[in-house]
């Protein structure tokens, strides 16, 4: 009777192999990187019920949704693959085809390397497998550095260049770009399916490797540490280069995103850093006084050129610059135009008003009514001898004595001139 039984399991699976089959994939999760296809039995779940778990029957239907990518493996080698959303029927009597969708185009060179398309001949293979992979973002994965890693402090506004060490913390998001490399070189021959747990510790421990020459490019283009959680896109780009051996060439993997939550350099570094940028702006204050104190000079030397303008003109020159030595230089030397441009209104040295018409004059006559200039009152210095009009003589600055006062004998008044101011009496 065994073998009656024997005989008859056997007829079954040999008559189910013959059923056409619906594979189909219900879902891919963010966890699920590749799943086993599913044969569908219809809703009484009696239909072919017989067939070989690993064999596809020739015109059977394979229904690809969106976000994933098909492949079908017959005896451990990939002959066919497809990523854009359909139904299609599976035909031993053709050539491979492919249907990239999204997909890069370097999958075409994988798949025509890595295919080998076996012609049936009417002979039922013994192991053909459907496998769906999940192309959409793989988001969530956290990342953090246990360690500090180096970056590079850049500022040419103060000519800072230094090395500091930073500890980074966020999530990144990446894909399957080329899901034949995933297959041939991580997640082949699957009994069910592929969670992106099981290569979880080794893709972060190769994106930490990464951080350091990706924050190496970051650091070039004048970006500060503290800055690049508004600089995400730059860093992925950064780190999509840096991957591209091992993710991209071995894994078919690609980043699509990097975040970063919070970035913090330490206390020693970061009071450092502070120290530098504090003596930068000392330097660059010494030099701004160095250009203030040009700034003065030339002021004087702009008054000094006005001819009008004596050695008040020059100190109210520098007056100006000092006022405007705390703003721009620009200020400044605007300042001591002005300044020179107002000595030119000035009256000259050694001017005197007319007291007939009010005119200011430099000569000996009044240059509108002709009125002679007043006479200086003279006076000769007691100790030298010299006659001197000013307040000073001009030998030996001896000081003009003050002029002796006498009284009237006729009115009594107190005079200091050769005539009485209240009668006119002659002094004695």
């Amino acid at each position: 009777m065994g073998l009656i039984l024997a005989a008859g399991a056997s007829l079954s699976s040999v008559l189910g192999d013959q059923w056409k089959e619906y594979f189909y994939c219900p879902e891919l999760g963010n966890s699920v990187l590749v799943k086993k296809g599913e044969r569908h039995h219809g809703k009484s779940g009696l239909l072919n019920r017989g067939g070989s778990d690993n064999v596809i029957t020739n015109g059977s239907t394979v229904v690809v949704n969106e976000g994933q990518c098909m492949i079908i493996v017959d005896q451990g080698a990939i002959v066919d693959i497809c990523a854009e959303p359909g139904a299609y029927t599976y035909d031993t009597s053709t050539e491979p085809s492919i249907f990239t969708g999204n997909l890069a185009e370097s999958i075409m060179a994988s798949f025509k390397q890595f295919a080998a398309r076996v012609s049936y001949g009417g002979v039922t293979a013994k192991d053909q497998r459907v496998y769906y992979f999940n192309t959409k973002d793989i988001i969530g994965n956290k990342y953090g550095t246990a360690s500090p890693v180096p970056y590079r402090v850049v500022d040419r506004n103060i000519n800072l260049d230094v090395d500091i060490a930073i500890r980074c913390f966020g999530e990144y998001a990446y894909r399957l770009a080329d899901p034949i490399l995933f297959y041939k070189h991580i997640a082949n021959n699957v009994e069910y399916e592929y969670r992106k747990e099981q290569i979880e510790n080794q893709l972060r421990t190769e994106l930490l490797t990464a951080l350091q020459p990706a924050f190496a490019r970051i650091s070039e283009l004048g970006i500060r540490y503290s800055a690049l959680p508004g600089h995400a896109a730059e860093l992925a780009a950064a780190l999509k280069q840096e991957l591209s051996g091992t993710w991209g060439a071995q894994y078919g993997i690609e980043i699509t995103a990097f975040g970063v939550s919070s970035v913090k350099a330490s206390e020693e570094d970061e009071a450092m850093i502070k120290e530098l940028q504090k003596t930068a702006v000392f330097k660059s204050d010494e030099m701004k006084g160095a250009a203030y104190t040009n700034a003065k000079t030339q002021a004087m030397v702009e008054a000094a050129k006005n001819q009008n303008a004596g050695p008040m003109m020059a100190f109210a020159g520098l007056n100006m610059a000092d006022q405007a030595g705390s703003g721009d230089m620009a200020a400044i030397l605007a300042a001591s135009r002005r300044e020179a441009e107002a000595a030119k209104m000035q009256p000259a040295a050694g001017s005197w008003k007319c007291p007939k018409c009010g005119t200011d004059n430099t000569g000996k006559f009044c240059v509108e009514c002709g009125t002679a200039k007043p006479a200086a009152s003279e006076w000769k210095c007691p100790k030298c001898g010299t006659v001197n009009t000013g307040k000073f003589c001009t030998e030996c600055g001896t000081a003009k004595p003050a002029a002796s006062e006498w009284k009237c004998p006729k009115c009594g008044a107190s005079n200091t001139g050769k005539f009485c101011t209240e009668c006119g009496t002659p002094r004695e």
